[in-house]
């Protein structure tokens, strides 16, 4: 048995010396399957590295990149607000103006920035101490007039009301032209042919607001800086 087992390992070593590693295949050479690329002159069509351009829509020949910063960026605003609405503010009537008193306690702070250019606006609306159902005969109930300090006059604008809860809510995003409000007292909706440029040329003009159920003809009011 044990005469059996050497001879076994001896011609295995034997096997081994006859087929040393140098001799193995030299994977170095290996010719590849047609169509993998190793083979080619160039890369297969549409791989973009034969390409004189980027595939269209993917920045590369763009005029500029979209929301990154760069030349004609969609965030390079023409204009920025920052409005404090505050109850005191808020107004009833148009003939006989009237201080509600809004809604006691409810504050908000309502960040703008326009692009008038593209007809955009962007928000960051947040408000404070609101009680009560969000109320208004507009499709929200948040808004931006045409009215002066201490007057009433038509929402040319409409944002999604703010959610969270009575300590504190949000709203943000960006809507584009052109805008609709839900309101139409004459059959034309007060938001119909409005640009945004209308607001930059005279901010004092416009105010912001948002109603309550407990509060219908606006729980807070901020006019734009002029």
């Amino acid at each position: 048995m044990k005469a059996a087992i050497v001879s076994s390992a001896l011609a295995l070593a034997s096997t081994i010396s006859a087929n040393p590693i140098e001799k193995r295949q030299d994977f170095t050479k290996i010719e590849y399957p047609p169509g993998t690329g190793e083979n080619l002159p160039s890369y297969p069509p549409g791989t973009g590295e034969n390409l004189p351009s980027y595939p269209p829509g993917t920045g590369e020949n763009l005029p500029f990149y979209p929301n990154t910063g760069d030349a004609n960026p969609v965030f390079n605003f023409t204009s920025t607000y920052n409005i404090v609405l505050t109850p005191d503010q808020v107004v009833n009537g148009t003939t006989d103006i009237t201080f509600t008193g809004g809604l006691p306690g409810s504050k908000g702070f309502f960040n703008y920035g326009i692009n008038s250019d593209l007809e955009l606006i962007c928000f960051s609306l947040t408000i404070t101490g609101f009680r009560g159902e969000f109320q208004s005969l507009a499709r929200t109930a948040t808004h931006i007039h045409e009215a002066a300090k201490g007057k009433n006059g038509p929402a040319r604008i409409v944002f999604p009301n703010p959610e969270g809860d009575e300590n504190v809510r949000y709203s943000f995003g960006c809507q584009r032209g052109p805008f609709t409000t839900g309101l139409a007292p004459n059959g034309v909706d007060t938001g119909t042919g409005f640009k945004l440029s209308q607001i930059e040329a005279n901010p004092s003009g416009f105010m912001t607001d948002f109603h309550s159920s407990l509060a219908v003809p606006g729980a807070a009011r901020g006019q734009f800086p002029g």
